[in-house]
């Protein structure tokens, strides 16, 4: 059996593992590579192996960085099963087809820039229309159903407790007379997470690949950031300003709706109309819909005690026309708007903020990590003048910023996830980590004994 790491090596973005076992190929994930545009479109169109000769895919879960390109793998000729929950496979198959129309957005800009330099056109890696060939080869399973890719391996999905639908991979794998257990970890996610199950740890494993994003830290308690978060929404209601929340479409911002879902219903902040406005985000959430069999018990009790769904409920609107969003920007009333995308970087998002950032009564919350450069790092940073669409404003709104809302596992639960196979495993590889933050991990994993604990470079092969 040979590993072949050929994404979310040395980076957190693009997650592609080739196991190769039987004379048979297995591909955990394909995901996008994320980062500057030089470097990602030739990234993303050449794959370090021929996709034709790919025998099955099996996907740990919706994120782009880990789905979004099997457009391309079926472009260029796969033609097999894809392997998900079946949460994953609807959620997938919306998300990939928005990321079709942004293939084609993004190709269409870059060609307006080559044509100006007298550039011959680029074709854009993939279409919607590619995205949505894709749709068609999922094939879904239940948590904990057993399922053979091939033959030789037996496959399991375990809860994540990532976003919805996401899953770890366990493999049972028989090659050469020889039996492996094997553990794909996907992304791991926290306990007591909003909406979502807890996750699954791993126990007798031979060999496992393994997140290590937060390798360096722990998070806050997640029940802390909802209290942080209440009181921003009650504070800023209270003086009759606006809430609006930057938040990506599908996890976050499901999160937020359940969570001010309770908040109203106990009477914590006052019940102003809430309105999501993004389009896939709303989308998304009709995926969440349909799906409740993913959600906690905690979130079961509250649908039973309150009477309406977690994702519903009477000052809640789901924008979905054009229309409808910039009719927002015309009242002054209090509200909560949440809307795509979760960095301020484009979508409805961009034009809430400019008619909303030189109100002192409104605020601007913060949910997750910014990147330097957009306009959510800027305005997490408190910059007192900004540009959107090329016009300056001045930031006369309060800026919060909500810690804690991670859906990745932290430090503590890392160490906890891997010592779990303490007693049994052999090698473990730390992937979908930066190198400070896996480097730490490892320091702590040795720590504890465990000293088999590797950092493979991009496209390494390990032999088992």
């Amino acid at each position: 059996m040979r590993i072949n790491f050929h994404g979310a090596a040395h980076t957190v973005t693009g997650s592609q593992h080739l196991l190769e076992i039987n004379g048979k190929k297995l591909l955990l994930d394909c995901g996008l590579y994320q980062g500057r545009r030089a470097d990602t479109y030739e990234r993303n169109l050449n794959f370090q192996f021929n996709p034709r000769k790919v025998d099955a895919v099996i996907l740990s879960h919706a994120h782009i960085d880990h789905a979004g390109n099997l457009p391309n793998l079926v472009k260029q000729g796969y033609e097999g099963h894809i392997f998900a929950t079946h949460a994953t496979k609807d959620l997938a198959s919306l998300m990939i087809s928005d990321s079709g129309h942004i293939q084609e957005a993004d190709a269409q800009f870059v060609n307006k820039k080559r044509a100006g330099r007298g550039e011959p056109p680029i074709e854009p890696l993939y279409t919607k229309e590619d995205a949505e060939a894709v749709a068609a080869m999922f094939a879904g399973r239940h948590y904990e159903e057993t399922f053979e890719p091939f033959p030789g391996v037996i496959a399991r999905f375990h809860e994540a407790g990532h976003i919805l639908g996401s899953a770890s991979v366990s493999l049972e794998i028989e090659e050469k007379g020889k039996k492996i257990r094997f553990w794909f970890s996907g992304d791991i996610g926290r306990y007591k997470l909003p909406l979502l199950r807890d996750p699954v740890l791993p126990t007798e494993v031979d060999y496992m690949i393994m997140e290590s994003t937060y390798g360096d830290k722990s998070h806050h308690d997640p029940e802390l950031a909802y209290k942080e978060f209440r009181t921003v929404v009650k504070r800023t209601l209270e003086r009759g300003g606006k809430v609006i929340v930057p938040a990506f479409a599908v996890g976050r911002t499901q999160e937020l709706v359940y969570d001010l879902n309770q908040m109203m219903y106990n009477g914590d902040v006052p019940r102003v109309p809430v309105y999501v406005d993004s389009p896939l985000a709303v989308n998304a959430t009709d995926v969440f819909k349909r799906h409740l069999e993913c959600f906690d018990d905690e979130t079961a009790k509250f649908v039973a005690e309150a009477r309406h769904p977690a994702l519903d409920f009477k000052m809640l609107n789901y924008v979905r026309s054009v229309e409808e969003s910039k009719a927002l920007n015309e009242r002054t009333d209090p509200m909560i708007i949440i809307s795509a995308s979760g960095m301020a970087e484009a979508g409805r998002i961009l034009h809430h903020i400019k008619n909303n950032i030189e109100d002192p009564k409104n605020t601007i919350c913060i949910v997750s990590w910014q990147a330097p450069y957009t306009l959510g790092r800027r305005l997490a940073d408190r910059e007192e003048e900004v540009r959107i669409y090329g016009e300056t404003y001045k930031r006369k709104c309060d800026i919060a910023t909500i810690g804690g809302l991670s859906g990745h596992a932290g430090q503590d639960l890392l160490v906890k996830y891997a010592t779990g196979v303490k007693g049994s495993v052999k090698d473990i590889f730390l992937v979908h980590g930066e190198e400070k933050q896996a480097m730490m991990l490892k320091g702590l994993l040795k720590e504890q004994k465990m000293d088999r604990v590797y950092y493979p470079d991009l496209h390494d092969k390990v032999d088992l």
